[in-house]
């Protein structure tokens, strides 16, 4: 799945790329939910917002087949609330969002027990030009490559995310740990989401920038080194499909699914008062009003006769 939507800035013009993927990977059903959707510039003249994408990705979880309604509802909720009010602060609306997906999906689990209570992880990106605003809950990640480099963005609400953070156990010991993928914060497995999720984060893409989310399908069997190559290497628009067959390749026991972001440089056309500096224009007018003058001056003697 490819889209293509330029976005202008003062100085270039940064032409995005957006492709995504899927797979059931080692599961028989694929509990993965993804949105690729374009968010239309809002107002008119230089108040007006310039277009973007809404992305997300939804890892479901839950009895039979109700972690793919859990993942389904929240990206359904998303691109409603986006529908409704395109124009609003991205960072509020994805609060919002975040809180009204959880509401439905606990709703929607209640009077089924605990054996089938359902829930999903999700991040969720707002791009506005190049300005992207991310929000996350639960272990589904946004990357970003950049020079070479690939920086994970967002924070895992897992058990042993917490540990690395208190320093009781190292980052390789959390990669190869049974419980790595234990979350501690999930959307519809508590009635509220607490205040201070969901965890927001905002950037400002430069040009050859590419950004990556995922469901843990995908990073539980491929190390960053090889996630940077397949991210960078090739056409952006096969991007999401290199990453995804890779994962599979590596019989990932989960399902896998990639979005990825490319901002690409465009050059702007230059405006006609810019090529004054090649000779042509700088002349013109200067000419013209010698051409007239000359006229003027030869009626003048004309008619003095």
């Amino acid at each position: 799945m490819t889209d293509v939507l330029p976005a202008q800035t003062a100085e270039t013009t940064l032409r995005t790329v957006v492709a995504s993927a899927t797979h059931v990977g080692g599961r028989s059903e694929n509990e993965d939910a993804i949105c690729v959707a374009e968010v239309p510039p809002v107002g008119v003249g230089e108040a007006a917002t310039e277009g973007g994408h809404l992305l997300a990705v939804a890892d479901g979880m839950g009895g039979y087949q109700r972690g793919e309604v859990a993942a389904k509802m929240a990206i359904d909720t998303l691109r409603e609330m986006f529908a409704e009010d395109p124009g609003a602060d991205p960072a509020l609306l994805l609060k919002q969002a975040f809180r009204r997906a959880n509401e439905k999906i606990y709703e929607n689990g209640l009077g089924t027990g605990q054996d089938a209570m359902m829930g999903t992880t999700l991040v969720a990106v707002v791009t506005h030009g190049k300005y992207v605003t991310i929000a996350s809950i639960g272990d589904s990640r946004a990357y970003l490559a950049r020079a070479n480099r690939l920086t994970q963005i967002t924070k895992d609400h897992t058990i042993v995310a917490e540990q690395v953070a208190r320093g009781s156990m190292t980052e390789q010991e959390a990669r190869e740990s049974p419980h790595r993928n234990v979350l501690t914060h999930a959307l519809g497995h508590r009635p509220k989401v607490e205040s201070k999720l969901p965890d927001i984060f905002e950037i400002t893409l430069l040009p050859e920038d590419r950004l990556l989310l995922c469901s843990d399908g995908l990073y539980d069997v491929v190390p960053d080194d090889e996630m940077l190559r397949a991210l960078t290497e090739g056409a952006p628009e096969d991007a999401a499909q290199r990453l995804v067959d890779l994962a599979v390749s590596r019989n990932a026991s989960d399902n896998v699914s990639a979005i990825v972001l490319a901002a690409l440089p465009t050059r702007e056309k230059p405006a006609v008062l810019e090529t004054a500096g090649t000779g042509r224009t700088s002349f013109l007018l200067p000419a013209i009003a010698a051409v007239i003058l000359i006229l003027i001056l030869a009626a003048v003697f004309f008619f003095a006769l």
